[in-house]
């Protein structure tokens, strides 16, 4: 695993950070097991976690609010904290330098945030549709983010233009998540069907075309991901298990599967792309290694599903 050698403690570059049902957020070392911290996350299930760009912060979002934490501290509560929101938020994300927040709710909006503003949340923009918003992703190049929700719709906001068009995968088909690779060639939803669509992007402003469908799971698709190397896109589902599909040719990589997984909520790469984190409703988190298709490590110490997960151990 990259950085494997480096300690995930205050200030450090290497940061697995796991959430759920339990009203708690967790501070892992990646390559131990061991919890460092546990941070409180009250009133509400965790329903998404991002770290910020520069690696000292992680957003937390759930019910009728965003919290974030300080992973530099021992601080085990928020240090910021926004409540102005109805319903649930479900994604949260951040622009690559940081100067702003994207989040996505089932109030049926996408929004911005200015988080340069003193310690207040702002909100700058508004992106209203007709249903609930389960996912939220920021293009690469910044200008574009796409929405996608239970309407089965994923919306194209333009951001320099506020014009937005708009995609329907499958009929009647829930959107639950949508991801772009870190080259912006490759977009993928998946749905609650188990069904999973991608799309090549190309042009400027891009533009998505039909590239593949891929009966991904037989359940409820709940995640998918792109490797930090473009070559696999991870999915998950309420079958227990993650797969992993090889980009060049749409095949299946790898089926992570074990015997006391559920839902698997969860996933994200490491920046090396050899191995994986997940999560599940068993309460553990997982390290698969890519390559063998083998479960290296677990994390233990949620009471409740885990629902949310992010990693980080890129230099900043």
């Amino acid at each position: 695993m990259s950085g494997e050698g480096a300690s995930t403690g205050a200030g450090s570059q290497v940061a697995l950070v796991t959430g759920g049902y339990d009203h708690t957020i967790k501070l892992w070392q990646a390559h131990s097991g061991v919890c460092l911290r546990t941070m409180q996350h009250p009133d509400s299930q965790v329903n998404d976690l991002e770290i910020n760009p520069n690696g000292q912060m992680v957003a937390a979002c759930g019910y009728q609010h965003i919290r974030m934490y300080d992973l530099a501290s021992a601080n085990p509560d928020p240090v910021l904290n926004y409540e102005g929101i109805v319903k649930n938020i479900s994604r949260v994300g951040f622009q690559e330098n940081g100067q702003w927040m994207y989040t996505g709710g089932e109030d049926c909006t996408a929004r911005i945030w200015d988080i340069r503003v003193g310690h207040a949340f702002q909100c700058q923009r508004i992106f209203q549709v007709p249903a609930p918003v389960n996912a939220v992703v920021l293009h690469p190049d910044q200008s574009q983010i796409m929405v996608g929700g239970q309407s089965g719709i994923i919306h194209i906001w333009d951001l320099k233009t506020d014009h937005n068009e708009q995609l329907i995968p499958e009929a009647e088909a829930s959107i639950q998540d949508i991801a772009i690779d870190p080259e912006g060639k490759l977009m993928a939803a998946v749905n609650n069907k188990g069904n999973c669509y991608v799309w090549s992007l190309g042009g400027s402003p891009p533009r998505p075309v039909p590239h593949k469908h891929l009966q991904a799971h037989k359940k409820y698709g709940l995640r998918c991901k792109f490797s930090y190397d473009s070559t696999m896109l991870v999915t998950t589902a309420g079958d227990n298990t993650a797969r992993v599909w090889r980009t060049s040719d749409w095949t299946l990589l790898q089926e992570l599967r074990h015997d006391a997984q559920r839902w698997v909520w969860d996933a994200a790469f490491t920046l090396d792309s050899r191995y994986l984190f997940t999560g599940s409703s068993d309460s553990y988190g997982r390290l698969w290694d890519l390559e063998k298709g083998t479960l290296e490590r677990e994390y233990c110490g949620h009471q409740k599903p885990i629902t949310a997960l992010a990693f980080r151990d890129q230099a900043v």
